[in-house]
């Protein structure tokens, strides 16, 4: 994408703080470069940093606290004035910030789908009976079970090079991932196949990139908003809203996307027992302007349809596992 050199007065120095991992620094470096080329001026450096989802690979997210596990170490630094923004993969952050904190961009989105890697079987149709999937998410693993019980779903945690790794080592007969962050990349060709939103339906803000700032750093916003994409940005708020709804918690499987065409916008979106026994499905569309409300709809939708006992069921299953959870730091 060309960028045009704007007349906003960019400080002296930017500092972009980002998790290690080869993804996060990709996305960080690609988020400089666009400063750089809008703001030549600017000096602007890439704060590395390790975060405790990173360090916590036994575990699922869903028993070991969530998606902040992601992106506190960075809005530590923020607060301390150690950086002045942070990048995340949107599908990685809370669908509610801490107080003091806001999303000031969200960049155009890459491919939504969930890909299907193996270095054996074309699709997760060809895997035969007992073949061992791996995937980090609930909702990949209700989406599976529910389509495939006769595959074995194992967990699956670390970095992008790390579970490619565990395939090629053979741990998994195939493994979900996002497609989106294989293509960042540079690696599409490991992708089989890149799954229909209709057969796997992705995650709110999945392919997503947002930039997390401290609340009234009224030049940041300004500074940041050649970066915003609205598309991807009404898509992904009406997303994150059905998530809300049902409280944001990566302990339920949830999936919600949406796509805006001209001005109106379409969504859907599905929850469902871990075990995939049990999903609630909704769709509606509606003016892309007023995102917040699409998703409401269909949020209601949802619990009108059998969502709130799939709901109950997720929660006594996360109230069983709750001793798994990480201590208070």
């Amino acid at each position: 994408m060309k960028e045009r050199v704007l007349k906003v007065s960019p400080p002296a120095k930017l500092v972009i703080a980002s998790r290690e991992s080869r993804l996060a620094m990709w996305q960080a470096e690609h988020v400089r470069a666009r400063l750089a080329t809008l703001y030549p001026q600017c000096h602007i450096d890439i704060l590395g940093m390790t975060t405790r989802g990173d360090q916590i690979l036994d575990r699922t997210l869903s028993k070991v606290g969530g998606k902040g596990l992601f992106v506190k170490e960075l809005e530590v630094a923020i607060s301390e004035g150690r950086a002045d923004l942070a990048v995340h993969s949107l599908k990685d952050v809370p669908m509610e910030l801490p107080d003091g904190f806001t999303l000031a961009a969200i960049l155009e989105r890459e491919d939504p789908r969930d890909a299907f890697v193996s270095n054996d079987y074309a699709s997760l149709e060809d895997l035969p009976p007992g073949a061992i999937v791996g995937t980090s998410s609930l909702r990949r693993q209700a989406l599976i079970a529910a389509r495939f019980p006769h595959l074995v779903i194992r967990p699956l945690r670390g970095n992008l090079d790390t579970r490619l790794g565990k395939l090629d080592r053979g741990e998994y007969a195939g493994i979900i991932l996002a497609a989106a962050g294989l293509k960042r990349l540079g690696v599409p060709e490991r992708i089989r196949i890149a799954m229909a939103p209709e057969l796997s339906l992705p995650a709110p803000g999945q392919g997503a990139m947002a930039i997390e700032i401290k609340s009234g750093r009224d030049d940041l916003i300004a500074l940041l908003a050649p970066l915003d994409h609205q598309a991807t940005s009404q898509a992904v708020r009406a997303e994150r809203t059905v998530s809300l709804a049902f409280g944001g918690s990566c302990q339920i499987p949830l999936a919600a996307f949406a796509t805006v065409d001209g001005e109106q916008m379409f969504l859907r979106a599905m929850v469902a027992t871990p075990d995939g026994s049990r999903v609630a499905s909704a769709e509606a569309s509606g003016p892309a302007n007023a995102p917040e409300l699409l998703g409401q709809h269909v949020a209601e939708a949802l619990q009108g349809r059998d969502a709130e006992a799939i709901l109950e069921v997720c929660k006594a299953e996360a109230a069983v596992e709750g001793s798994e959870l990480i201590p208070p730091q």
